[in-house]
């Protein structure tokens, strides 16, 4: 019979099979509709896909401090499985504690800009250090080693459904028998409906006198999870057979397996199900499907039938039983030889699950999926399978979070311990590198689960003296506009009772507990943050300049052009605050703070997207001379904590408090990693607290984390600057009789050449 013919004739069969279900009447009606319900399934898109969202990748290095437990607790989080010997496939680690030593199998990752091809390494530890690291396959020594990066979440529609398409031919054939032996041994004899498997099903079901064998083709159960119900009425039976019929005329049936292979429903990650083979073999063995053993891959296929009963987890037992019986059935067909099978039957069960998946970095992944949503539809985001790799880095995260947790949790025991009670605190830190842009932080509160309001982008505040860099900015570019000596680190200024009018109107503001200090330099008015001396500052500099090198560094245009926000009296946002100071911190060149790294699209291929924006916000001079001052307000000024904490390494900063303590800031950074945190209540009440009491604290717990075990670098000089040792009371250089000194900096051709006057070098 031809290949035509054939098909006519089952053709038919599924017609007789249709009137039995529905009536003669109704019968060529039904066989065309669900004809056209199939072919218009199977020629669209036949799944929906969730796109992924990435973090950064982590980067291990000879010399870091990172112990091996944090290691190795990373890897279970990316799904690694723990063996007792030699790592031999992708996915796979060994951890020796008695030695130091954690060897890993590192698998293939494609990122947007690149390949990476996996290769087992080992890491040797010492004292919480990384002595060395070397290949496995040569022992070559390598400098550094590049895990793979965390599922933060997916983008999903109405079912949160975990599927990664695979094709037919990137599977291994161990793995196909498997399926094929577990499910439907006779797949590529019949026609979609399995008359003798139907019979050999009711017998072995009768004799037993319960349901141990189903009848129904692999073709069958594709349909059914397709287009069925699980209702088991004999009209669904029925309409599935004629639908798989159908579906075998249709299609052949390598594209047939391909599609049951993505499809089949294999359990569940928490509230996620896990669909396909790719899936269920990352979740159950943390490989891809190329990389599975031949126990493994008879694990996977048993599991088919009853997913939740036969989990390796839940019910070893019964999870080995149906395990070794794929495995005689690949026996008895040959597909496996008895050497192959006593090895797989040995094979141990895995020795855990994964974690139910959890959403990391809940008001990041807020954040990012409205930046996302702005270039792509959410039904393409949904559907399409992108994988969206961010700049987030989950062990800042970590740090960043339990640093909030533990600083809020001390400052409520203190108010406490006053005697005080309001609502719950709450608190922010934004956390970025300067130089790029890149969001590798962002805690927007104190739980995600009692409010998702991200304070981050949402809360606008008074962001009080952390402020007043910004007007120093202002007053060193009108110095290097104008050359006239007026606006250098060392001019002297007064603090004293100061009264700005304007506009018809008077505005006095008042120093700290109202204590003012008489003539002070510039750099002792950002140090000590004298309300009064920056006042006036501003004045001579000028609302206009200061609104404006304001915006230039990121900070929105509608701030109101009045005295107060000198002092940080308009609303902002930590976002405006970090986005300002890391232009700044990056030599005053502004770049837009984006989480997003790159983005693939379902075939992997990498999707181009528009550049964001940079500018000079501010000349590298300029921002130069403003850093210089905020290193001093670390120094010595008032953040000074910082050094009593042991943070040794470049630091500048500023705190920053409101009235009444309603707003407690603090922003610092180091030329690699910017940090902004804030404390206060939501409805605005008194903390009572100056940024220095609340938020530093924060801030020294997370960057002391951040930077354990790593090396810092200074903050580079641009070109234009000049240095002199200088004497403090004075503002002369420095003599050899003066009892302090210290370097400053200044514009080139603006550092003083007299020498100090109180302190004259000593007749000869």
């Amino acid at each position: 019979m031809t290949r035509i013919a054939r098909r006519w004739s089952i053709a038919a069969a599924s017609l007789v099979l249709a009137v039995a279900a529905v009536g003669g009447g109704w019968a060529v009606g039904t066989i065309r509709a669900l004809d056209h319900r199939l072919v218009e399934r199977f020629s669209g898109r036949r799944w929906e896909i969730p796109s992924k969202i990435y973090s950064d990748s982590f980067v291990v290095y000879v010399g870091s401090e990172i112990s091996a437990l944090n290691l190795v607790e990373r890897l279970d989080r990316l799904d690694y499985r723990r063996i007792d010997g030699d790592v031999a496939h992708a996915g796979e680690y060994r951890y020796q504690p008695g030695r130091g030593r954690l060897e890993v199998f590192l698998r293939s990752f494609d990122y947007p800009n690149r390949p990476f091809r996996g290769f087992p390494a080992a890491v040797d530890l010492a004292d919480g250090r990384v002595k060395s690291i070397s290949r496995l396959d040569g022992g070559a020594p390598i400098d550094a080693l590049e895990l793979d990066p965390e599922i933060l979440a997916g983008i999903y529609d109405q079912a949160a459904e975990e599927r990664r398409i695979v094709k037919l031919a990137e599977l291994p054939r161990i793995l196909v028998q498997a399926v094929l032996a577990a499910e439907d041994r006779r797949f590529f004899e019949h026609h979609g409906i399995d008359v003798r498997g139907v019979l050999r099903a009711m017998a072995a079901n009768l004799r037993q006198g319960r349901v141990v064998q189903g009848g129904s083709t692999l073709t069958q159960q594709l349909i059914k999870n397709f287009f069925l119900s699980g209702a088991r009425t004999v009209k669904r039976k029925i309409v599935e057979a004629v639908m798989a019929v159908l579906a075998e005329i249709h299609y052949s049936k390598m594209e047939i397996l391909e599609s049951y292979l993505n499809e089949i429903y294999l359990g569940q990650r928490g509230s996620r199900g896990i669909f396909g083979v790719w899936e269920g073999a990352r979740f159950y063995f943390g490989k891809e499907p190329k990389d599975l053993s031949v126990g493994e891959a008879a694990m996977l296929a048993g599991l088919i039938r009853s997913p939740g009963h036969l989990s390796p987890a839940k019910n070893p037992g019964p999870a080995k039983r149906r395990r070794d019986e794929v495995l005689r059935f690949l026996l008895q067909s040959g597909d496996i030889t008895p050497s192959e099978y006593q090895a797989a039957v040995a094979e141990p069960l895995p020795e855990r699950l994964p974690a139910p998946e959890a959403t990391g970095a809940p008001y990041f992944v807020d954040y990012l999926r409205g930046e996302i949503e702005e270039e792509y539809p959410l039904n393409t985001l949904t559907s399409e399978g992108f994988r969206i790799f961010t700049t987030l880095d989950p062990s800042l995260q970590r740090d960043a979070e339990r640093a909030v947790t533990r600083g809020l949790a001390a400052l409520e025991k203190r108010r406490a311990a006053l005697g005080r009670k309001d609502e719950p605190l709450e608190a922010l830190l934004l956390a970025v590198q300067p130089h790029t842009g890149e969001i590798k932080v962002m805690v927007g509160g104190r739980s995600y689960a009692a409010s998702q309001f991200n304070r981050v982008t949402a809360a606008e505040r008074q962001p009080g003296s952390i402020f007043k860099p910004i007007v120093f900015a202002a007053a060193f570019e009108t110095e290097e506009q104008r050359g006239e000596g007026r606006f250098l680190p060392t001019r002297r200024i007064a603090d004293a009772p100061f009264t700005w009018s304007y506009d018809g109107r008077t505005w006095s503001p008042e120093n700290y507990k109202r204590e003012y200090h008489g003539e002070v330099t510039l750099r002792q008015t950002l140090e000590m943050s004298l309300n009064s001396a920056t006042a006036r500052l501003a004045q001579e500099v000028g609302l206009e300049r200061i609104h404006d090198v304001a915006t230039r560094l990121g900070f929105r245009e509608s701030l109101p052009m009045v005295p107060a926000l000198v002092l940080g009296g308009a609303e902002v946002t930590a976002y405006e605050v970090a986005g300002a100071f890391a232009a700044i911190a990056n030599l005053g060149f502004r770049t837009e703070m984006s989480a997003i790294r790159g983005v693939l699209d379902g075939e992997g291929a990498p999707i181009v997207r528009d550049t964001l924006g940079a500018s000079q916000a501010v000349s590298p001079r300029v921002a130069f001379l403003v850093t210089r001052l905020m290193q001093g307000v670390v120094e010595h000024g008032t953040a000074s904590a910082v050094r009593s904490a042991g943070l040794a390494f470049p630091i500048a900063g500023k705190t920053g408090t409101t009235n009444e303590g309603r707003d407690a800031w603090f922003v610092g950074f180091t030329p690699d990693l910017l940090a902004v945190v804030w404390v206060g209540f939501d409805r605005e009440q008194a903390l009572g607290l100056s940024g220095a009491q609340a938020a530093l604290p924060i801030w020294i717990e997370f960057m002391r984390d951040a930077y354990a075990g790593k090396e810092s670098t200074p903050f580079l000089v641009p070109p234009g600057i000049d240095s002199a040792w200088i004497d403090p009371a004075s503002g002369g250089l420095a003599t050899a009789r003066c009892p302090e000194r210290f370097e400053e900096s200044f514009l080139e051709g603006e550092a003083p050449t007299a020498p100090c006057s109180l302190h004259p070098e000593a007749p000869p």
